[in-house]
């Protein structure tokens, strides 16, 4: 049933392109991002988590508007 509504689209065969380019523009950016990002930023967000710095005034903050 659904194969046959799917035939009777006009220029049904054109979406399925338009996809896959939209997928590759995105993962080449991303790899383009990924190749050219600072080092220093890259870094300094995944210690992030870790900082205890920034999760103790974080606790601060919340505490205070209470």
């Amino acid at each position: 049933m659904y194969k046959n509504v799917l035939q009777n689209i006009d220029h049904i065969a054109i979406w399925p392109i338009i996809s896959f380019v939209i997928f590759f523009l995105f993962f080449i950016g991303l790899l383009w991002w990924v190749l050219t990002a600072n080092k220093k930023y890259i870094t300094k967000m995944s210690e992030m988590p870790l900082d205890k710095t920034s999760q103790s005034n974080s606790n601060n903050v919340e505490n205070k508007s209470i």
